[in-house]
């Protein structure tokens, strides 16, 4: 059985609708961490929306079912020392930091695995800028589990 430093995961973006869901599913199909809670969440989801089609149509073309279909609101109490949140700009880092006071294992999804600058977000844009947000996403949560793996201890 493995322990892991972190037992959750959490990816957050504005309103939960496209990268951080993308983000979420690519977790979630990478065996090496699957004894990690993944979850995605928006920091502000004022009521439920779908995911984004065209976020669901570039996964499902990877083979890669997305489970959660309803965008979903951060709450604070999500998150404990064991927790990772992993958000997908820095201005989010920023919001997630100011509004619900959070200092600890808080990175954007790149600083976390040394890398500079912010996700790619293809909101509005063509299926295309979806598949290219979903292929970055993919190298990025790849490198996340990797890293996550390699501070694992064997109990």
């Amino acid at each position: 059985m493995h322990q892991y430093q972190y037992e959750r995961v959490i990816f957050i973006c504005t309103d939960n609708t496209i990268v951080s869901p993308m983000a979420e599913t690519i977790f979630k199909a990478i065996p090496l961490v699957k004894g990690i809670e993944c979850y995605s969440r928006g920091i502000v989801v004022l009521f439920q929306e779908p995911v984004n089609p065209k976020a669901v149509d570039v996964a499902k073309n990877h083979g890669i079912e997305m489970i959660n279909s309803l965008s979903t609101q951060f709450h604070r109490i999500e998150a404990n020392e064991h927790t990772l949140l992993l958000t997908m700009t820095k201005h989010q880092k920023e919001e997630v930091i100011k509004y619900f006071q959070i200092e600890d294992n808080i990175y954007t999804l790149k600083e976390f695995i040394g890398e500079d600058g912010d996700c790619i977000d293809p909101y509005g844009q063509s299926l295309l800028a979806y598949e290219e947000c979903f292929e970055e996403l993919t190298t990025l949560v790849k490198k996340v589990a990797y890293s996550i793996a390699s501070k694992t201890d064997l109990a």
